[in-house]
């Protein structure tokens, strides 16, 4: 039976390893930290669960695609519930938009604010279920390898309706005026990866799920969707080692020999490395057997890295929903400090997720479990501690403006993470939270490649490599990994 090792126990890895697995190979996953799950790792303090990176739910059919691959389905391990409102929207002068799960009722909310936007709305989204099922089915599960696997008929056929040249920021404004709608429409590529005049028009996908598939919530937490994929891959035979940080990789020849890890030296037949790409590759693979050169990963448009708050607070919450975006400031100056002109932003948007609202398992009776998040722009210096507790002051400030809620003499539970922070516990590039921005320069075969070029059996996935950055992608990455690597390794 041949041994693969995979470095990371994040959607990509336990992913990749449960596919491998299933084929009848030997699996171990090596994970740097004390708990399992990469980014949506959880803690829990004083009553509280919180889980540490992804708090949506989008693309349900990613993940009954993958469980699907093994006879089973999401709700063999975990229950989902879909939110409505999916989500809270707060404007300047304490303007509240809720955004209903129903169509005809979100129809209903545009159309009060611009006189044809229903009618619009049902355009922008029919050309968005199109490209969401041309993206989904025909682009995003293939590995970008070569530009002859999106030599198909109907790829090519779809190929100037799914608009990759052209900017979604353009696209937006060719069926809306009304600057909240627009705003509304963009949020997800600005939180999610790039500046909207900067991601293809193709990303109008990402409306299509937020809109019609809808925004669920696995109860107990995100980590219940870790819990389950690692319950089945322990099923398939899957070995996770916790505490395992891999020091070095051994390579003789051109093959994949080896891991050295701080618990010992491990022989394997071939290597998924799913932890971030570019520490791997720069740091852990010799040198003659890289990738990339550091100019080229320097030259890397990066998603936004976050500043987010863990808040235990004492008591109920009022006027907020599950998920709150806080868009009371200059969206267009916030983007800019992101992509523009990289710096700690001057009077951020922010969101903010109370699941304890749906979900009373994560919180002590009578009291909220509290996320908070600011977008950064990825690399920033001077991640102290002041400047944590401006930001977080500044929140709370505009929390109790915009909802009438004080919690600063509540918080019984504050934890921060920041830039730092992903370094650390993440070896992220340039402290990222979410990978590469969704550009066009960095679209399919133009990202990192999953493949070692110059080492046979080593592969990479997630979200610095195909198909792009979030949890539904990082899971889809994993499963690309898993076929790669069994090609070279039978």
């Amino acid at each position: 039976m041949k041994k693969i090792a995979v470095i990371g126990s994040g959607f990509s890895g336990i992913a990749a390893a449960t596919v491998l697995a299933n084929e009848g190979y030997e699996v171990d996953i090596l994970e740097k930290n004390d708990s399992p799950g990469g980014r949506a790792r959880k803690f829990e303090v004083d009553g509280f669960t919180f889980d540490m990176g992804p708090s949506w739910y989008w693309m349900p059919d990613v993940f009954e695609r993958y469980f699907a691959l093994f006879g089973k389905k999401p709700s063999d391990y975990y229950n989902l519930v879909r939110l409505n409102p999916s989500y809270k929207v707060l404007f300047p002068k304490n303007e509240v938009w809720d955004i209903p799960a129903e169509l005809n009722d979100f129809k209903k909310l545009l159309e009060s604010h611009e006189k044809g936007a229903s009618q619009n709305l049902d355009a922008f989204l029919a050309d968005a279920e199109f490209k969401y099922e041309v993206g989904m089915n025909d682009l995003v599960y293939k590995p970008g390898l070569s530009i002859t696997e999106f030599i198909d008929k109907r790829v090519i056929k779809a190929s100037a309706q799914l608009q990759l040249f052209s900017s979604f920021s353009k696209l937006v404004r060719k069926y809306f005026t009304h600057p909240k709608i627009i705003e509304l429409l963009e949020f997800p590529v600005l939180f999610l990866g790039a500046k909207p005049k900067k991601t293809p028009a193709l990303y109008s996908l990402m409306n299509y799920a937020d809109i019609k598939l809808g925004t669920w919530y696995p109860m107990g937490g995100m980590h219940k969707i870790i819990e389950g994929m690692l319950a089945l891959a322990n099923e398939k035979g899957v070995t996770l080692k916790l505490n395992h940080n891999v020091e070095a990789i051994e390579i003789e020849n051109g093959t994949f020999k080896g891991l050295k890890t701080n618990q010992g030296y491990f022989e394997y037949d071939g290597l998924v490395a799913s932890a971030d790409y570019e520490h791997v590759d720069q740091n852990l693979v010799p040198k003659e057997y890289r990738n990339y050169t550091p100019k080229y990963w320097d030259k890397r448009v990066m998603a936004p890295s976050y500043l987010l708050y863990y808040v235990g607070v004492k008591g109920r919450l009022k006027n907020i929903e599950h998920h709150n975006l806080f868009f009371d400031t200059d969206f267009k100056l916030h983007a800019q400090e992101i992509y523009d002109n990289p710096q700690w932003p001057k009077n951020p948007l922010f969101y903010m997720s109370a699941p304890s609202l749906t979900d009373n398992s994560v919180a002590p009776e009578g009291c909220e479990n509290v996320f908070f998040l600011i977008p950064l722009a990825p690399g920033l210096e001077n991640d102290t501690e002041e400047i944590r507790e401006h930001y977080f002051n500044c929140m709370l400030e505009r929390l109790k403006q915009q909802t009438g809620n004080d919690i600063k003499d509540k918080i019984i539970y504050k934890r921060s993470f920041c830039v730092s922070d992903f370094i650390a516990d993440y070896n992220a590039f340039k402290g990222n939270a979410y990978g590469l921005a969704n550009t066009l320069k960095q679209t399919a075969i133009l990202k990192p490649t999953l493949i070692n070029k110059k080492v046979k059996n080593m592969v990479y996935a997630g979200q610095l490599s195909v198909p792009g950055p979030g949890v539904p992608p990082s899971l889809i990455s994993g499963q690309l990994a898993a076929h790669q690597i069994m090609k070279t390794i039978q």
